[in-house]
């Protein structure tokens, strides 16, 4: 029991201060915004309960464990022969290491600075491409396309859609119910795109895009492809469908139309914009019908009883109920097909005034072709015109960036007309302010419980110097694995320092115990030897989490591992560079840069 308690009270106050110190390192995770937050915010809630009850078990379950079940062994038993193999070898490795200190430090600077430099050139993006198994098309044609004509263009859509390898089925989803939410006339199309099950990431991206190329023979017809998932994320950021949206503000919808016009052609020269679109068209083709008051007062029409009629006939209109049981059916009367297919047949409408004289519409109102508006945007009170575009190949972050300098030089922008990015591009900067902003309150905090376990500003230093050791690994594998670093592989760094943190805390902590509480004098014997007893401790750490996140990194990307592979990729990463330098350098540092008692050599 003496030596349980012993132990426990030993390693008691730097488990305390490593976890709690884990735990806040995950805060900036807590207080992600928007969507981010929707995502991973249950990620860290689970981390942190996981490793608070860790930390209850550690100091309650397990040394009773080890009581019960180590009491009465030969204190002189051996250790296993792997791990006198792994120490002696270790001890080696110190003793080189201390030999050629300056070189090892002076080599690790180098790599931490390039590990700094290429950081810029890590594509960022708010989310990974999700692969989903599936795809929906949007198509726009002009405003005021006809229904059939709608579905005959779908009809040659889906046939060069099903020729495309690995496409299962399409579907065409024309126009939009009437009283529905997003109200859309015939001219806007949706199609659902089914793969063929069990397709890897690879091969459903390769399917994406031999479906935009098979597009690109339909002249005059905008289309965007997305995922069902991914296409409601960006939803719920702008409103759109789309990763990049682009907002013009001004009075005037004339200067408005020509200024989005420019800003979509400008768009559609950015390298990785495709699928470039205006969300409201111009011009849509009506007809006009304007009443004459001379004819109204010369046949005895008055002009509500006129347009109540005109809109009987085309538009219909509620005459009664039908109840049958518990049914309740409307009874619309409206003009028959035929009569009402062509634009010239409205001037024959017949009406019949109060004295029953029946006069043809064309005598009471000049009609006439024209061109009006059939949706006028406004965001703040203020008229805009909105611009959206998909991405493919790049990164939204590095084509926002080069869209708003070409618009910016480009383009010349009248007194009180301006313009402004939303959706995925504003979603991820923000998401990245929250976690720089929440993470330099999460480092005072960590600085004040890491000084707190060790009591020493130098400890601190020490502690703090194995956290760049800790980023070389995650950058290096971020660019082995394609260069691309999510809001996921963000969070996999965040993760990552705190276990850096934890297993540096616990061999500074034991240095200080040899010598403060075993007499022991600081030198290279001590620091050898506190370095090979916390060896075991760091090393199954390591392999554990490693082990545990093995899975997730082989099989980052693929469809349902998108986002937390490239988290795994990144963990993984830094714990190798990490453990393999705390282990290796830390102790070497410790022993040039550390003050652990009075006596030191």
């Amino acid at each position: 029991i003496e030596v349980v308690v012993e132990a426990s009270t030993e390693v008691r106050g730097a488990v305390i201060y490593a976890t709690f110190t884990v735990a806040v390192v995950f805060l900036p995770v807590l207080g992600l915004s928007g969507v981010a937050g929707r995502l991973f915010a249950p990620l860290g809630l689970a981390y942190l309960l996981a490793i608070l009850s860790s930390l209850v078990v550690a100091l309650t379950l397990t040394p009773a464990l080890c009581y019960a079940l180590l009491a009465g062994r030969d204190e002189e038993a051996a250790e296993p022969r792997l791990y006198d193999w792994l120490k002696l070898r270790y001890a080696r490795m110190l003793a080189v290491v201390e030999e050629h200190w300056r070189s090892v430090v002076a080599m690790l600077a180098a790599l931490v600075l390039v590990t700094l430099v290429t950081l810029p050139f890590i594509h960022a993006e708010f989310l990974p491409e999700l692969r989903e198994g599936h795809f929906i098309l949007h198509m726009r044609a002009a405003p005021g396309t006809s229904m059939p004509e709608a579905l005959r263009i779908g009809e040659r859509v889906s046939q060069v859609l099903l020729e495309v390898p690995n496409v299962r089925s399409v579907a065409q989803r024309a126009g939009r119910a009437a009283r529905g939410v997003d109200v859309l006339g015939p001219h806007y199309s949706e199609f659902e795109i089914e793969l063929v099950p069990g397709l890897d990431a690879e091969a459903q991206e390769e399917a994406q895009t031999r479906v935009r190329d098979a597009l690109k023979h339909f002249a005059g017809l905008d289309f965007t492809t997305e995922t069902f998932l991914t296409e409601r994320i960006q939803e719920t950021l702008s409103g759109y469908t789309a990763p990049i949206i682009l907002n013009v503000f001004g009075p005037d919808l004339d200067v408005l139309d020509d200024l989005a016009r420019q800003a979509s052609q400008l768009l559609n020269t950015v390298p990785g914009a495709v699928g470039v679109t205006l969300q409201s068209p111009p011009t849509l083709p009506q007809l006009t019908v304007r009443l004459r008051q001379d004819q109204l007062a010369r046949w005895g029409f008055a002009p509500l009883d006129v347009l109540e009629a005109v809109q009987t006939a085309y538009q219909g209109a509620e005459v009664a109920q039908i109840y049958e049981a518990n049914t309740v059916s409307s009874m619309t009367v409206v003009l028959a097909d035929g009569a009402r297919r062509s634009p010239t047949q409205i001037g024959a409408l017949p009406l019949r005034n109060a004295e029953g004289l029946m006069v043809p519409l064309h005598r009471l109102a000049d009609i006439r072709q024209s061109e009006g508006r059939y949706l006028i945007l406004h965001s703040g009170g203020q008229r805009l015109q909105t611009v959206t575009a998909q991405v493919n190949g790049h990164a939204v972050r590095e084509v926002v960036a080069e869209a708003r300098q070409r618009l910016a030089a480009g383009i010349k922008f009248p007194p009180g007309y301006y313009f402004s990015f939303s959706g995925e591009a504003e979603a991820q900067a923000q998401a990245q302010r929250d976690l720089l902003v929440y993470s330099g309150v999460s480092a005072v905090v960590i600085c004040i419980l890491v000084f707190l376990a060790l009591r020493s500003a130098r400890g601190l230093l020490l502690v703090m110097s194995n956290l760049p050791f800790a980023l070389i690994g995650g950058v290096l594998l971020v660019h082995a694995t394609g260069g691309r670093l999510s809001l996921g592989a963000m969070v996999g760094f965040v993760t990552l320092f705190g276990i850096t943190l934890r297993n540096s805390i616990m061999l500074i902590s034991h240095y200080q115990h040899l010598v403060q509480r075993e007499g022991r004098s600081w030198n290279l014997e001590t620091a050898v030897l506190g370095a090979t007893e916390r060896l075991l401790p760091i090393l199954m750490t390591a392999l554990v989490t490693g082990l545990g996140l093995l899975p997730l990194a082989l099989q980052s990307g693929e469809p349902g591992n998108e986002v937390e592979g490239p988290m795994a990729i990144v963990i993984l990463g830094g714990l190798f560079t990490s453990t393999l330098l705390n282990l290796l350098v830390l102790p070497t540092l410790a022993l040039r840069f550390g003050k652990f008692g009075a006596d030191r050599s």
